[in-house]
């Protein structure tokens, strides 16, 4: 079999599975993410207004530590377990089955999720619930790094275009987690009920996840290229050169044999990332200062148009949470269809540089409390704008250096470059979780 009459992804049943896996990569860390108002408000202290210690107080606003600082150490549970297991998936990648690290993680994942909701019924104290949570944010995120980086890894096995899917899925994460949220304010029900609801919710989809990885092996497309080696790959690359050049010419070429590909040796990670460093640097330098400002900054920006009513109660479920996701997924989608600039092109770290701009427009808007700085961007529509284009440009660029990773190594090493990327990734997340406590108190 070689590559000219390699099998078809019949129904796209390959590319709609990395789709649903690359949901069930983010769709987590979304779910926590966005149910801030939940965890927040069993972190009130019923007693607060009448104890002097532990309550923050800035121009009115009383709020206990804990609530003052849930965002930011969320942030930073979530993505220092995720570049930490991350970089260990880079090692045990080789040593631990692909089946068992990809389905063992999303297991992990689900049964964390199931406590998750059956926790919304438990009456706690505001303290132990906040380690608690915390735990469990660390315990998804860990794993979720064994998945990602898997996944990316076994992406990189397959044509270009299967991991668009896998960065749309994980676009679709996020819009997923703050339609459920929209949807559960809009219900009208209590809180706690809404909360419930909305885990199980997650619950089903990471079994959906599961079920669909399981039947992954069993498609003929993915079969052919989970089993194909460097050998072959070298092999069909050179049959498809033969078949450009006269009938005379493709004959002077030798024949390489399988032990002679089999005793070539390994390249090593580090002469990998030799090859790859640029999209690596741009991939992490793009969520550094995604999670710099989001949500840690964003989440705080109060409309100015709507001091009480819908609108206020929507603002951040829809202006922050919705529209960076929708339009995230879209900037990841796109590229799909459109890859510009090319994997050589010098404007694609420019323009990845360049959102370095979005952090002070932020930091402007209308973010309350604040001490210092001044507030330049005080509507609303400033706001949405500046969301709009940081969250496109964040799934685009970001979809862009991790399809064209893989694909500047040969095929054999493009499953350890798809784990380079996912460490780099997840390096950037961690940056930017500790860089938001900076950008955070500067205002």
């Amino acid at each position: 079999m070689t590559a000219v009459n390699a099998p078809q992804d019949r129904y796209k049943a390959v590319w709609i599975i990395f789709f649903i896996l690359g949901l069930g990569t983010l769709l987590p860390w979304n779910f926590f993410m966005t149910a801030t108002m939940y965890f927040t408000k069993r972190l009130k202290d019923p007693q607060i207004n009448q104890t002097a210690n532990g309550t923050v107080e800035i121009e009115g606003d009383s709020r206990s530590v804990l609530e003052s600082k849930f965002n930011n150490v969320m942030t930073l549970c979530a993505m220092v377990p995720l570049l930490i297991f991350t970089c260990l998936n880079s090692f045990i990648h080789q040593r631990i089955p692909q089946k068992w690290r990809i389905s063992g993680s999303l297991s992990v994942i689900l049964v964390v999720f199931f406590i998750t909701a059956v926790l919304v019924k438990v009456e706690m104290e505001p303290l132990p619930f906040f380690v608690l949570t915390m735990i469990k944010i660390i315990c998804i995120n860990s794993f979720g790094a064994i998945l990602q980086g898997s996944l990316f890894g076994l992406g990189g096995m397959l044509p270009a275009s299967y991991t668009t899917p896998i960065m749309s899925g994980q676009g679709l994460a996020g819009a997923f987690a703050a339609f459920s949220m929209i949807c559960a304010l809009a219900s009208g029900s209590e809180l706690q009920d809404s909360a419930f609801g909305y885990f199980i919710t997650a619950c089903v989809v990471i079994l959906v996840a599961i079920v669909s990885y399981l039947a992954l092996p069993k498609l003929e497309f993915f079969q052919y290229y989970s089993e194909s080696n460097g050998s072959r790959s070298i092999a069909d690359e050179e049959n498809k050169m033969d078949l450009l050049k006269p009938e005379g010419q493709a004959e002077k070429r030798p024949v390489l044999s399988l032990t002679d590909e089999e005793s070539k040796p390994a390249v090593s990670v580090f002469g990998i990332f030799k090859q790859i460093w640029v999209m690596a640097l741009s991939v992490c330098f793009v969520f550094a200062v995604t999670i710099g400002t989001f949500p840690a900054v964003t989440v705080d920006v109060k409309s100015t148009i709507a001091e009480r009513g819908s609108w206020e109660k929507y603002f951040i479920p829809v202006s922050c949470f919705l529209l960076f996701n929708m339009m995230d997924w879209a900037g990841r989608s796109l590229t799909a269809v459109c890859m510009w600039p090319g994997k050589d092109s010098i404007w694609l770290p420019v323009l990845v540089i360049a959102r370095v701009v979005f952090i002070p427009l932020f930091i402007l808007c209308n973010v309350q409390p604040r001490n210092y700085l001044p507030v330049l961007f005080s509507h609303d529509a400033w706001y949405i704008i500046f969301m709009i284009l940081f969250s496109f440009s964040n799934g685009y660029l970001a979809s862009l250096c991790m399809c064209f990773g893989p694909k500047k190594v040969s095929q054999h090493e493009a499953e350890t470059a798809g784990a380079i990327m996912a460490f780099f990734l997840s390096l950037g997340l961690a940056l930017g979780a500790a860089l938001s406590f900076g950008f955070r108190a500067m205002i």
